[in-house]
């Protein structure tokens, strides 16, 4: 299967939008956000506290008439130098560039499965910066099997959860967690396609060095040939 082959189902899974969130919520509620070492507005924020960084993302949505704010996806980000998991190892580059899509939402925004899957795994990634409580799916759909990651989740979502559980489309899968569980950020959801989860187990790198990120792309590709936002 090639990268482009693979791109190409996932584009074409449905024309339409495929919905992650209530359908209260229209194109029109999303709004994009840049939270790149490019936005000059963050030069400003002190990125290592939680609560500049929700006052600047939900200010930056309330001020453009939205509800929800997305994007990162292959982002070189500054926000990620507070927590020491990502910081570079000897001879290693520090882990900057942000491989899925975030969702930012307020806390306890349900979130829906938005392809039909069964539960591969799940785990409270409970270190500071880390994802908190993460679900992942897997996915096969025709000749294709593959996988979706759901971090920084409420700690309720994982109750009624086990391995092989049956997700049908568009049925709840948890709802977003708050800074005092999702790894001490705003609410928001991180989503991630995998097309080979190698050993991982209820996680999978969500930040990669730039010396990995050809590779991480390639495994990793835009969550957003599903969505359209």
């Amino acid at each position: 299967m090639s990268q482009t082959q693979f791109h190409e189902f996932l584009r074409n899974i449905d024309k339409d939008p495929i919905r992650l969130l209530d359908e209260q919520f229209k194109s029109s509620d999303y709004i994009p956000i840049d939270l790149s070492t490019n936005n000059k507005q963050l030069q400003d924020i002190d990125v290592s506290s939680s609560e500049a960084l929700d006052a600047y993302i939900f200010g930056h949505i309330k001020e453009n008439d939205a509800s929800i704010g997305y994007g990162g996806y292959n982002e070189i980000r500054g926000i990620y130098d507070r927590a020491e998991n990502f910081k570079a190892e000897e001879g290693e580059e520090k882990r900057n560039i942000h491989l899925g899509m975030d969702i930012w939402a307020e806390a306890e925004t349900k979130i829906y499965a938005p392809l039909e899957g069964r539960v591969h795994s799940y785990r409270n990634n409970g270190e500071f910066g880390d994802y908190g409580p993460t679900i992942i799916l897997e996915h096969k759909m025709e000749e294709f099997v593959f996988y979706t990651l759901y971090g920084h989740l409420s700690l309720d979502s994982m109750e009624k959860m086990f391995v092989g559980k049956k997700i049908k489309q568009g049925k709840k899968i948890g709802k977003l967690g708050d800074s005092s569980v999702n790894g001490d950020y705003p609410p928001h959801l991180h989503l991630q396609i995998i097309r080979n989860i190698e050993n991982y187990q209820g996680d999978y790198p969500g930040v990669c060095s730039q010396k990995n990120l050809e590779f991480y792309l390639d495994n990793c590709p835009d969550p957003n040939l599903l969505l359209k936002l």
